[in-house]
């Protein structure tokens, strides 16, 4: 099993790297809010229709903690896209995908701070490194600092503390009622930030615009592959593997994002960006190696 949940991991991290292209070229017809309220109300319609079809199979399992556990994990995954939609208005796909990626050495950062566990010296070297990474793709060259790199970075966090919180109930709760309510969380809280920031929310409602191939085609994917499986996939599957292995195979979402960058619109990187691309994958892999002499915080279990 823990083999399978590696590769179905490794191809929901492959999923969310090459979409990055796909939302920004729907966000010239949709604003972020209005998007990631369709792309997670879509997602939550593909998976719930599954599990009205093995209703009949199941046991009561909707209680206060899956109603509360859901919302948690809904709510920092809301905050997460929310930041990452919004930050690819003004950041490119690959710097979108490499900063995002920062989340990674977060989580044991994180686990310290909330869970008290302590960091072994590959964790220390591992947020260092990813560190000068990070200044060296954003601060290096002051003409390619701007809010989108601000607002990607606050995505990496809220979605470090996803990982976390997915990572503490995984193992004690249905992963498909778990992953129904977080996503129609972030479509709920999606829909209420669209209209609280004036956005064209009715747009949802126009032809001209809803069935423009650049939209219709990033909906249906990122909500398919990218939110219904990706979610469900993550939360089933962390409940056979361990924080550590999903946190290096979501390493590679940067490299997935940067290459498929290249490919379809053709993105250069500067040499201080790759120099910064390459300390940052360096500093998320260090974070992750358990140490010889104390087991690592990131080979913790989080429940």
């Amino acid at each position: 099993m823990k083999k399978t949940a590696d590769v179905s991991l490794l191809f929901v991290v492959f999923i969310w790297g090459v979409t990055f292209v796909m939302v920004q070229n729907a966000l010239s017809f949709l604003e972020p809010f209005t998007f990631n309220a369709i792309r997670f109300f879509m997602a939550f319609v593909f998976l719930f229709i599954p599990y009205l079809l093995t209703l009949h199979k199941r046991g009561k399992t909707w209680n206060k903690k899956l109603l509360i556990a859901g919302l948690h994990i809904g709510v920092w995954l809301f905050l997460g896209y929310g930041f990452q939609t919004i930050g690819l208005n003004y950041t490119t796909p690959a710097k979108t995908g490499f900063i995002t990626g920062l989340s990674v050495v977060m989580v044991p950062v994180f686990s310290l701070l909330l869970l008290k566990l302590r960091l072994s010296r590959n964790t220390v070297l591992g947020v260092v490194a990813a560190t000068i990474g990070l200044y060296l793709m954003t601060f290096a060259d002051r003409s390619n600092l701007n809010v989108g790199d601000f607002l990607v970075f606050l995505c990496a966090i809220s979605f470090a503390m996803q990982i976390i919180t997915t990572a503490r109930y995984a193992k004690t709760l249905p992963a498909l009622p778990l992953t129904l309510i977080q996503i129609f969380t972030v479509s709920f809280l999606s829909l209420g930030s669209a209209i609280l920031f004036n956005e064209d929310y009715s747009v949802i409602f126009k032809s001209d615009v809803m069935l423009q191939p650049e939209v219709w085609t990033a909906l249906l994917v990122t909500a398919a592959l990218a939110t219904a499986f990706a979610f469900f996939a993550q939360t089933f599957f962390q409940a056979y593997t361990t924080p550590t292995r999903v946190a290096l195979i979501f390493s590679m979402e940067p490299v997935f994002a940067a290459f498929s960058s290249f490919i379809l619109i053709g993105e250069k990187l500067t040499s201080a960006s790759i120099i910064g691309c390459v300390f940052i994958f360096l500093g998320m892999i260090l974070a992750e190696l358990p140490s010889k002499k104390k087991k690592s915080i990131a080979t913790q279990d989080f429940s």
